[in-house]
């Protein structure tokens, strides 16, 4: 097939060499344009982008689709398909018009559960217990278009976002190649998106990793899992020179007694904090600008008393009431 791919994060990196070992003729690579990362703010491409340099494919970077310019240069590629992954661009509808099977979309969730921006994390954080990839023909609205094919996965209690991450994006990429086998052979037929089942994976901010002594344990131990490695999940903590915000970078279940908030130190030296129901062991955590420690290890350089109480986050650190 004569494809366009447009794509971004490291989700799509797998889809597009699965692509090109597959033998089809990627004309071109729309990807967002260089941004400037690190402490030198030099302009940094995406991964999508270094993929296909390294591949020796043509590569866009509009900042927009917008302009008529954009929509005429796509016409005139007189595409079979274009494939979309974790683009981070809407695309009007002269894009999605544009090529002979239309725009295909690799979504990671199961369809019509978690439309939107953060499908894996929501996943996790509602304590799903499974996810997988839906690939389906774009339309204008959010991740509504009918559905061509699907791959489900099961979410372990020892798995992160990152972990799902990584699988749904090796399982993205085996889907897409069959979905455009299919396409091709005109024995693949596109199905609606059932109108009950319907969530929303809102997008991630940084405020939500907060973690809510008040929460039910499985919860919060849900939310560490959901936001590693990003946005990542954090408490205050009294200190020295007044408060610091620790990361808690691994955590498990635990029982515990008491306010919530209140920290027990368990006999393998870990320390418990109360919740609003059980309690929240953690395992990893990390000081601002320090390496991450096991807990044990981190209380010999910062004290986590026991009885202490860690007050609950601030209220403009909790994320707003959303529905699911």
């Amino acid at each position: 097939m004569k494809l366009a791919f447009l794509g971004t994060s490291a989700f799509a990196v797998p889809a597009l060499k699965a692509l090109a070992e597959a033998g089809h003729d990627l004309v071109v690579v729309y990807t967002r344009a260089p941004k400037p990362a690190g402490r030198g703010q030099q302009e940094r491409r995406t991964p999508v982008h270094e993929t296909a340099v390294s591949l020796g494919l043509a590569v866009r970077t509009p900042r927009s689709l917008r302009s008529e310019e954009e929509a005429l240069s796509f016409r005139a590629l007189d595409l079979d398909a274009a494939v979309v992954v974790s683009y981070g661009h809407i695309l009007p509808k002269s894009f999605l018009d544009a090529p002979v099977l239309g725009c295909i979309n690799i979504h990671g969730s199961l369809l019509p559960r978690w439309r939107g921006a953060a499908p894996i994390h929501r996943a996790i954080l509602a304590g799903d217990a499974e996810t997988g990839v839906t690939t389906m023909r774009m339309d204008e609205g959010l991740d509504t278009g009918p559905m061509l094919l699907a791959e489900r996965t099961p979410i372990s209690s020892a798995d992160t976002a990152e972990t799902v991450h990584d699988r749904l994006a090796a399982l993205g990429a085996r889907l897409i190649v069959s979905t455009l086998d299919g396409l091709m052979r005109n024995t693949l037929e596109s199905v609606p998106q059932p109108e009950e089942g319907v969530t929303y994976a809102h997008k991630l901010g940084k405020e939500e990793g907060a973690l809510d002594w008040r929460r039910p344990a499985a919860e919060l131990e849900r939310k560490v899992r959901a936001f590693h490695p990003w946005p990542g999940t954090w408490f205050d903590a009294p200190a020295e020179n007044g408060v610091e915000r620790i990361k808690v970078l691994a955590a498990g279940l635990a029982l515990a007694g008491g306010a919530p908030g209140t920290i027990a130190i368990g006999r393998d030296g870990f320390p418990v904090v109360a919740c609003g129901i059980g309690g929240l062991k953690l395992l990893k955590l990390q000081r601002p600008g320090r390496a991450a420690l096991t807990a044990d290890a981190f209380l010999r350089g910062f004290a986590l008393a026991a009885g202490a109480v860690l007050p609950p986050p601030a209220a403009a650190s909790l994320p707003p009431s959303r529905p699911g």
